[in-house]
C-alpha cells in the first residue's frame, strides 16, 4: 500500500501522529482524515490518485492507529474534536501549508467539521464522506438509526464497560461492526484489514476509540452549541452513501446547511466504506470539487 508514500512521526497539538504523505510540497496540501476503527490505510487506493495535484498528508488520529493515545479525563476533552483538530493544524504548520484542503470520513469527517469552524483561515474547502452533523444526528435520530448505529450508544457507555467487551475479541468486534455496515460483506484490502485490526488488538487503542465516542455525545456538542449558529464559511461538498445509514434516516444536506453557508452533495452507489469501494470515484469527485474554483485562495506556502 502506498507505493511512493513517505512515513514519519510528528507532533501535533498532545499527540504525536503517525503520517503517510506524498506528492510534491509545492502543490497545494491535501489532508485526508479516516474514520473509525480504520487508520490512514482507508485511504490506500484514493491518495495516489491525488498526488498529481495536491501534497497529500494522511495520518493516524490521535487514538488510532501508530499516532500516540494520550490518557484522556473526565469530560473527554482529549478526544473532543477540537483537541483532534488542533493536532491536525499543527501537522499542516509541520508541512508548510498556511492554508489547505480537507477530505474526511466518518470520525474524521467530524474533526473536519470542528476545524473548519475553529480555523476557518486555514481551510479552504472540504468534502467529507457519509456523515451529517453530529448534534444533529442525536437530536434527530430515532429507532431506524440506532438500529443501525448500535455502536454510537454501545461505545459511549461509561469505562469499562464497551472497552470489557470489545476487550474479549477486538478483532471479531472490529469484523461484526465494519462488516455489518458494508452490507454483510466487506470491500477491504487484505493489506488495509490486517492493519486495521493490528491497531485496534491493544487495550489502549479499544479505550481512545471508545474516548472520541464519548467526547462526541458529550464536550462536543457543548462546542457546537457554543457556536450560537455559527456556520461553516468555506465551500462543501458532502458525498454520502446510497446504501447507508445516512441515506435511510436523514435528508443529510437539510442538516448541512444547518451547519454551513455553503454546502452541495448527493449520495454515491457505494456502503459507509466509500473511499475502499469506489476509489476513483470518489478521488475524482473530491479533486474536481476542491480545484473547480480559481478564485480560491492559494494553497500551501
Amino acid at each position: 500500500m502506498f507505493e511512493g508514500f513517505v512515513e514519519s512521526f510528528v507532533e501535533g497539538d498532545g499527540a504525536t501522529l503517525f503520517v503517510r504523505h506524498a506528492g510534491s510540497p509545492d502543490l497545494p496540501g491535501l489532508l485526508l482524515l479516516h474514520g473509525y476503527p480504520q487508520t490512514s490505510a482507508m485511504w490506500h487506493k484514493v491518495a495516489p490518485l491525488l498526488t498529481q495535484d495536491f501534497h497529500v498528508i494522511c495520518p493516524d488520529l490521535r487514538g488510532y492507529g501508530r499516532s500516540s493515545k494520550p490518557s484522556s479525563d473526565p469530560k473527554h476533552a482529549t478526544y473532543s474534536k477540537r483537541a483532534m483538530a488542533g493536532d491536525l493544524v499543527k501537522l499542516m504548520d509541520h508541512f508548510d501549508h498556511d492554508a489547505f484542503y480537507v477530505g474526511a470520513h466518518d470520525r474524521g469527517a467530524r474533526v473536519a467539521h470542528r476545524m473548519a469552524l475553529d480555523h476557518a483561515d486555514r481551510i479552504i474547502a472540504t468534502t467529507l464522506l457519509d456523515i451529517a452533523p453530529t448534534r444533529e444526528m442525536y437530536r434527530d435520530a430515532g429507532t431506524k438509526f440506532a438500529k443501525a448505529y448500535w455502536h454510537w450508544y454501545f461505545l459511549i457507555q461509561k469505562f469499562p464497560l464497551p472497552e470489557t467487551i470489545i476487550g474479549q475479541n477486538p478483532a471479531e468486534f472490529w469484523k461484526l461492526k465494519c462488516f455489518h455496515q458494508a452490507g454483510g460483506d466487506h470491500p477491504f484490502s487484505e493489506d488495509a484489514l490486517q492493519e486495521y485490526l493490528t491497531a485496534f488488538a491493544t487495550p489502549d487503542a479499544v479505550h481512545a476509540s471508545c474516548e472520541d465516542y464519548r467526547a462526541a455525545a458529550s464536550i462536543d456538542i457543548t462546542h457546537d452549541d457554543q457556536d450560537a449558529g455559527r456556520k461553516v464559511s468555506q465551500p462543501l461538498q458532502v458525498l454520502w452513501a446510497k446504501r447507508g445509514t445516512i441515506e435511510a434516516c436523514f435528508d443529510a444536506l437539510d442538516l448541512w446547511r444547518e451547519r454551513a453557508e455553503n454546502v452541495v452533495g448527493h449520495a454515491v452507489d457505494a456502503t459507509h466504506y466509500m473511499a475502499e469501494e469506489i476509489p476513483e470515484d470518489i478521488a475524482n469527485q473530491m479533486r474536481d470539487f476542491l480545484l473547480k474554483d480559481s478564485s480560491k485562495p492559494e494553497a500551501g506556502k
